[in-house]
């Protein structure tokens, strides 16, 4: 079932900081476009230590207006949606240009302690990297996501977080009819392996050189003080990922 509804309401202010690094690359990197709004939301899960790093107060949640926003009902104040492209693998074969398929990028907040989170909707719509998808997401792989991710960031095992789940009664179709779900995920970063290889491969070498500079600037300012600062940052990037396939592999 195809479904383009899009925000009616007026935007949600929670007195967030917000940074849109990303949507500043340009139109090379992305697509600017709204997500879709879930019909009749409702809260599935939430993470309330998620929600204190934000800022949100205990009762974030009992307002009309928050299920909204994270359900893609409401626009957020601050906020840039987009959808970002991308390139890599799928079942172990090359799979040429992927991307954000049923997720958009909202951009980066600051949270009370001065870290920056880049804040995702997932399940929230068709965009151009669709493909023969839907853009939406069911509630069950939704609330493993969610269980997993907590799991992991309590054993200690680097990984993204995720702020709710909201379900909807809408349905969807895979093998079998589905209940709907929007995901919000958060990460330090979204950018992939995925979004330097596809300017590899469709030969864009200035576009190469801007995405590491951004991820440089942004995540790894302090390999600008190595002589080689990309090195640097290659080694740091593959020594993190080596630590945290082997805690995968010591937790089973």
């Amino acid at each position: 079932m195809q479904d383009t509804v899009t925000p009616v309401h007026p935007a949600l202010d929670l007195g967030w900081r917000w940074r849109n690094a990303f949507e500043g690359l340009g139109g090379d990197f992305h697509s600017r476009l709204a997500p879709a709004a879930l019909r009749d939301p409702y809260w599935i899960a939430r993470s309330q230590s998620m929600a204190r790093e934000l800022g949100l107060q205990d009762d974030w949640w009992q307002a009309q207006e928050a299920l909204e926003a994270f359900a893609g009902n409401r626009p957020l104040a601050g906020s840039a949606p987009l959808a970002s492209v991308y390139s890599g693998h799928q079942f172990g074969v090359w799979a040429g240009q992927l991307g954000d398929g049923r997720a958009h990028l909202l951009g980066e907040v600051q949270t009370p302690g001065g870290d920056w989170l880049e804040l995702q909707l997932k399940g929230s719509g068709l965009t151009p990297y669709s493909r023969m998808g839907d853009g939406r997401a069911v509630l069950r792989s939704s609330i493993r996501e969610f269980l997993a991710s907590e799991a992991l960031h309590a054993l200690g095992i680097p990984t993204s977080r995720a702020l709710c789940v909201i379900g909807s009664r809408t349905p969807v179709w895979r093998e079998d009819q589905e209940s709907r779900a929007m995901v919000l995920p958060l990460a330090h970063s979204h950018i992939r392996f995925g979004h330097f290889e596809y300017f590899y491969y469709t030969k864009k070498p200035e576009q190469q050189a801007e995405l590491a500079e951004h991820v440089l600037n942004l995540h790894y300012p302090e390999c600008r003080e190595q002589p080689e600062p990309y090195l640097a940052m290659f080694r740091e990037i593959v020594e993190r990922n080596a630590e945290m396939i082997a805690k995968w592999q010591a937790y089973g």
